[in-house]
């Protein structure tokens, strides 16, 4: 082992790769474990494995050559990840990844420990579907319980016709969720250690066909609504016992929250920390990792985030030649761009949405 500390990353996709970024600069060292030999991370990690998630030997090997290793994603093996949770330094543990990786008892765990949630069923037949329709009435949002991201794996049912289009996705378990008319979606995110949790200014996220379109921070109107989405998450979050890094994405009803859902990883909507706060999401995830005291963030300036998709790369790439001060280009050197897939992103520091939408929004598809 080498005498720097060594962080071994389950994933090797952008988030891996930004943890890595992170650790360079203090030292640390970082090994990733990704299926593709051209995964993102490796191009920084100081070592890649190449092997697959469910490959236990692989697993295991990473973890042999970390002091400390985590997860850029929530569907690691738990009959994997449990038995070398207690052979091998993995800080987090399994129990947020637990209780993230099933819809049902994810909402269940927020109710559990107080967070209001939107009403919710389990569905698991046509019979239970419409049992739960009876219940929770329409609208409401047919999602499966694991797997699903960016919109994948989930249908709004708006009228009693939406239900047999609905069937196809009974398949597999499935939950039904209140449909909440909310005003905007936010999220926070999160990093604790024994001694505190430290919070990253919430943002407001604006999504487009399912996935995270724009993150703009602060939220907006509502302080008093952010400040108690801050509490109840650090209450939450100590009360479950986690340590580590946690998002939780929340919709905002005038002066209501609702539980929509958690990661124990990086999120989407906090990589406007990197320019826009004074210690960005990764770099705690490592400080934690590495067993140093945690930083309080602050924001450094108003700031939107804007996700680079496939279809606004070549845009991303002549923004980022044209050198604009304050705009900070991230691509993820992903070797294959298709719609849809995230490609980058750019931070725009020192700008309101509004600022964003006249200078900014015309450029991309």
């Amino acid at each position: 082992m080498n005498e720097r500390k060594t962080i071994g990353i389950i994933g090797g996709g952008q988030l891996g790769l930004m943890i890595a970024e992170a650790a360079r600069p203090m030292g640390i060292r970082t090994v990733c474990l990704d299926p593709a030999p051209d995964a993102p991370a490796g191009a920084v990690c100081d070592e890649h494995i190449v092997g697959r998630f469910d490959d236990a030997a692989a697993v295991e090997e990473l973890c042999r050559r970390s002091d400390a290793v985590t997860y850029e994603f929530e569907n690691v093996p738990g009959e994997i990840l449990i038995p070398l949770c207690g052979k091998y330094n993995i800080p987090q543990g399994y129990k947020p990844l637990y209780d993230s990786q099933d819809r049902l008892r994810e909402k269940t765990n927020a109710r559990e420990h107080g967070l209001t949630t939107p009403r919710f069923a389990a569905v698991d037949d046509e019979r239970s579907l419409r049992d739960a329709v009876d219940e929770i009435g329409l609208p409401a949002v047919l999602k499966t319980r694991t797997l699903g991201y960016d919109g994948h794996g989930q249908l709004v049912l708006r009228t009693e016709a939406d239900l047999e289009r609905a069937l196809p996705l009974l398949s597999v378990p499935c939950i039904l969720e209140e449909f909440v008319p909310f005003d905007f979606e936010a999220s926070i995110v999160m990093v604790a250690d024994r001694e505190r949790v430290v919070s990253f200014p919430v943002g407001r996220n604006v999504h487009r066909d399912g996935i995270l379109d724009l993150s703009i921070v602060p939220a907006g109107d509502g302080a008093e609504v952010a400040e108690r989405m801050r509490r109840e998450s650090e209450r939450f979050m100590r009360e479950c016992g986690y340590e580590g890094i946690l998002a939780i994405e929340y919709f905002v009803r005038g002066g209501d929250i609702y539980f929509n859902e958690m990661a124990p990883r990086p999120h989407n909507s906090g990589h406007y920390t990197i320019e826009g706060a004074t210690t960005s999401q990764f770099r705690e995830l490592v400080r934690y990792l590495a067993g140093m005291p945690l930083e309080e963030p602050r924001l450094v300036a108003p700031t939107v985030m804007k996700n680079i998709l496939g279809q606004d790369l070549e845009t991303a790439e002549r923004i980022a030649a044209e050198g604009h001060e304050g705009v900070h280009v991230h691509l993820y050197g992903k070797t294959e761009s298709r719609p849809k897939r995230k490609m980058g992103h750019i931070t725009f520091v020192g700008m309101t949405a509004g600022e964003y939408e006249r200078r900014w929004a015309a450029r991309f598809v």
